[in-house]
């Protein structure tokens, strides 16, 4: 790939990390804005100015990816927590750990008839629950005295961050980064799995089983559940990759072909990622992108067949058309694909 080409895919992931990592919070953010944020951190020129809880969880997103080997402490976690928390000002303590006196529980339901899925521990002992926390993930690096394997040291230290909870707000968000983070250290160079997007899709398991980590010491079924979702999240960032190399591809060979219009409407086909263009692409579809009357996105998609960006399915209104690159769909990872 061009180096360009690998830089707009590394802050495109990094921009669907960002936003669907705050997604599964109820938090739905400018996705446009993220990205924008992104390329200002990374020292580029951009051209949208981002709201404080695009430009804060930007900002993580960027520390997350760039300074994998920077050891990760009580300082580097509070930093984390003021970036997920940029412009929040309902908040008691946003660069320390939760303080108030009432238990910290997690429920749902009706007040006279709630269920609690989850109580962390109060508030007094979480400082040394943080750092017996950071003294493993010291002990269990690459490096450490006691080194695990990535998938497990992220799946255990994902589940006891969670489990202590140590701020109001924010734990998912910092504690899906801490695994990004110690996923990476496993193989020692930048790079970004992608969970969110993975956990956000399958999000009604992924509470459950937190949930049901949370209720005993076995965490076995958590850390098979965790491998196959990272794995899912890996393949489905290889699709995503291999989708962008085709991209490039059909792209580069129809350089000087395209009028305007039919290179719109390709980038809003390739906008659809690997999965493809649902339904594919009508010629009332093409009308819609490009604002033309019927008979020129008649003629306009016979010419994009003929050039061979597109191949055409189905008579009449029935027509659709394809990319003629190949679609890369990705199925769930369960723990009987891992033989468990």
């Amino acid at each position: 790939m061009p180096a360009e080409t690998q830089e707009t895919f590394t802050i495109h992931l990094m921009t669907d990390e960002a936003y669907d990592t705050s997604a599964i919070e109820g938090e739905l953010l400018n996705h446009e804005s993220v990205q924008s944020s992104i390329w200002r951190h990374l020292g580029l020129k951009a051209d949208r100015k981002a709201g404080p809880a695009e430009a804060g969880i930007a900002e993580l997103m960027v520390d997350v990816y760039r300074n994998i080997a920077a050891p990760f402490d009580q300082q580097r976690l509070f930093a984390w927590r003021a970036m997920a928390m940029n412009g929040r000002r309902d908040l008691d303590t946003i660069g320390g750990y939760r303080k108030h006196n009432d238990s910290m529980q997690l429920v749902s339901g009706p007040l006279h008839r709630q269920r609690v899925h989850f109580e962390a521990p109060p508030s007094a002992r979480i400082p040394e629950e943080m750092r017996r926390f950071f003294v493993w993930l010291e002990e269990t690096a690459p490096d450490g005295k006691k080194p695990l394997p990535a998938l497990t040291r992220a799946g255990i230290g994902h589940i006891w961050f969670e489990s202590i909870h140590p701020f109001e707000d924010g734990n998912g968000r910092i504690g899906r980064a801490i695994s990004e983070t110690m996923l990476a250290q496993g193989l020692t160079r930048p790079i970004l799995t992608g969970i969110a997007g993975t956990f956000l899709r399958r999000q009604k398991e992924y509470y459950q089983q937190l949930e049901d980590a949370s209720q005993g010491i076995d965490i076995t079924k958590w850390l098979l559940w965790f491998a196959g979702a990272v794995i899912e999240a890996q393949r489905r960032t290889e699709a995503q990759l291999a989708f962008i190399i085709d991209k490039t591809r059909l792209l580069s060979s129809l350089q000087g072909k395209l009028n305007e219009r039919q290179e719109k409407a390709l980038l809003r086909m390739f906008e659809a990622g690997p999965e493809g263009f649902e339904g594919g692409l009508s010629a009332k579809n093409y009308m819609t992108i490009t604002g033309v009357p019927a008979a020129t996105a008649t003629r306009d998609l016979a010419n994009l067949v003929e050039a061979g960006a597109l191949t055409r399915t189905g008579e009449r209104k029935s027509t659709r058309y394809h990319l003629t690159v190949e679609l890369h769909s990705v199925s769930h990872v369960t723990a009987d694909d891992l033989g468990g």
